[in-house]
């Protein structure tokens, strides 16, 4: 019985010990998520890239949207410096998807203004660095001179982002553009499931 009773004592602490490990590893991660939210922009930009989402039918959904909004308000603030970078917008076409994210995201920005000569599509990629990858071999395809580029997705994903970036495209020099979610319940859906995937993009993508 008393073997029984402590053995039981035992299982109850190292439960205890593995959800309290958790629960700081998941701290920990939205910390680093939270922390990574906002714009980190270092210089002229000789291009562009514009992170795909999810589409609404043939509309951006208002993720999306804002992504091309604040690329769209950026490249108007880069136009006043006389900086006319190229812009790349990156995403393929889902089994739920009625055409690719890059087709949609360029007709978007076209026709809010932006002229359709300086946007180049990346519509294969299904995640984020499938969306790197794919996007500067886009740009070398077209035999686009890039030093600096800038990196536009919503705020919850940057950490990742830089991660990435870091890790994929080290010959550039990245920053990256903010965009807000929506609203503020899937602003916390994202941040608490972009934990999940911060790690996965650590330790698998490459």
């Amino acid at each position: 019985m008393g073997n029984t009773v402590r053995a039981a004592g035992r299982l109850k602490r190292g439960i205890l010990a593995l959800l309290l490990a958790g629960l700081l590893s998941l701290t920990l991660l939205e910390g680093a998520v939270i922390a990574g939210c906002n714009s980190d922009i270092k210089d002229q930009p000789d291009a562009v890239i514009v992170l795909g989402a999810n589409l609404w039918g043939t509309s951006p959904s208002p993720a999306l949207r804002n992504r091309l909004d604040a690329a769209l308000d950026y490249l108007n603030q880069l136009a006043q410096e006389d900086c006319y970078p190229v812009v790349v917008v990156t995403g393929g076409q889902g089994d739920d998807e009625v055409m690719t994210e890059a087709a949609c995201m360029a007709l978007y920005l076209q026709d809010h203004g932006l002229d359709g000569d300086r946007i180049l599509r990346e519509d294969t990629s299904t995640n984020t660095a499938e969306n790197l990858k794919n996007g500067r071999a886009v740009l070398e395809q077209a035999g686009i001179e890039v030093q600096s580029v800038t990196i536009v997705s919503n705020d919850f994903h940057l950490t990742r982002v830089r991660l990435l970036s870091g890790r994929l495209l080290p010959q550039w020099n990245c920053s990256t553009l903010a965009a807000p979610m929506p609203d503020a319940k899937s602003a916390l859906y994202s941040r608490l499931r972009e934990a999940a995937a911060l790690v996965k993009s650590f330790l698998l993508d490459r």
